[in-house]
């Protein structure tokens, strides 16, 4: 834990246009953020609109990574630190999953997160960067505060101040992988891996996005696999050149493995870890599938949920699959709009519990379906 004083500064700002948050924050890019005051404007404007305001309010900060992360998070310390935000949970070196994040808001009970990412989009000083707020559910922003933050940002003007703030730096993966343990039984996947015969083969691609640290404890440290069976794990600015996109076309390394290789389980993550596929020697399980064979087993074999399912959720470009499954096991489920930030809300095939995952989770779902 660190405790920041610095020399108190006074800038003075104009508003740009064009700041208006999407469903899942601000993306432009890295130029755009990198013109003069752009990323302070926002910044502020995030922090101003939080519901309560900024004084005395704890954050969690972190993101995938990409280039322009550690600007930006010098930023969000100074401005936080001029708004009386009280203290700040930054991941290491700045990364942490989007999922963890939200996790890391619920755990340590604090005021909201402010996440880096521009998601599967390519990253690079000529690509994308974005910034999105979760408030204290650990869910994305409602629109009522999205709203207020443009509001903000059409006006703002004026001068602020940078004072001191107290930083506590997190390992991204020791809590995300704590609230993991709680929902499956990590030694009963550890032994069906090492004692079922013939061996089961698995590989596991973080496309050099931020799931890379989470991949290898989880599937190398925890479950005791070997080294081969993960590939580009290490988070890099520009995602080492690729777009961190999970589907048969960007994720092609991992298809070719496994087919050469025969791997009966292969699974690829997104830039900040909410996107997943699913891929086995000639079987692309496609993501509208693997929610509804996640709603069908998720009391079976998964320990969180032996109290049963509640309900499902599905978007409206997600299949019928899910359906079929809740009508068969008399549950409700229901069709929302593609960003709608209910708390039962999932898109692109994934079930979300409502007391533990207010965000897409690539690794969550990933560890699922083994």
């Amino acid at each position: 834990m660190l405790t920041f004083r610095a020399d108190v500064q006074t800038i003075t700002t104009k508003a740009h246009s064009g700041q208006k948050p999407g469903t899942s924050g601000l993306r432009k890019r890295v130029k755009v953020f990198q013109q003069e005051h752009y990323t302070e404007n926002f910044i502020q404007a995030t922090l101003t609109a939080m519901p309560g305001g900024p004084e005395g309010k704890t954050l969690v900060v972190g993101g995938d990574g990409r280039y322009f992360s550690p600007e930006a998070v010098q930023i969000i310390l100074q401005l936080s630190a001029g708004n009386g935000i009280k203290h700040i949970i930054l991941g290491k070196d700045s990364i942490l999953s989007t999922p963890a994040v939200s996790a890391l808001i619920r755990s340590k009970k604090t005021d909201g997160g402010i996440l880096l990412t521009a998601s599967h989009n390519p990253g690079g000083p000529d690509n994308d960067f974005g910034i999105k707020f979760n408030i204290s559910n650990g869910g994305p922003a409602p629109e009522e505060v999205t709203n207020r933050i443009h509001k903000i940002t059409e006006t703002i003007s004026g001068e602020f101040t940078h004072g001191p703030l107290k930083v506590t730096i997190v390992d991204p993966v020791t809590d995300y992988l704590a609230l993991l343990k709680e929902i499956f039984d990590f030694d009963m996947i550890k032994n069906w891996l090492h004692t079922t015969s013939p061996k089961p083969k698995v590989l596991f691609d973080a496309l050099n996005g931020v799931t890379g640290p989470y991949g290898r404890a989880i599937f190398v440290e925890e479950l005791g696999l070997s080294e081969d069976s993960i590939q580009n794990c290490v988070p890099l600015p520009d995602f080492g050149g690729s777009h961190p996109d999970p589907n048969l076309t960007y994720a092609h390394e991992l298809v070719e493995r496994v087919e050469r290789e025969n791997i009966e389980f292969g699974a690829a993550s997104d830039g900040d870890g909410d996107r997943n596929m699913i891929y086995g020697k000639g079987a692309f399980v496609t993501p509208s599938d693997s929610v509804a064979i996640i709603a069908d087993w998720a009391e079976k074999a998964i320990p969180y949920f032996k109290g049963g399912v509640k309900g499902l959720a599905r978007s409206m470009p997600t299949s019928g699959a899910i359906d079929i499954v809740a009508k068969e096991k008399g549950l409700e489920c229901f069709e929302v709009p593609t960003g709608c930030k209910l708390p039962y809300t999932e898109h692109t095939g994934k079930l979300m519990s409502r007391e533990i995952l207010r965000k897409l989770d690539g690794c969550w779902t990933i560890v699922h379906l083994w």
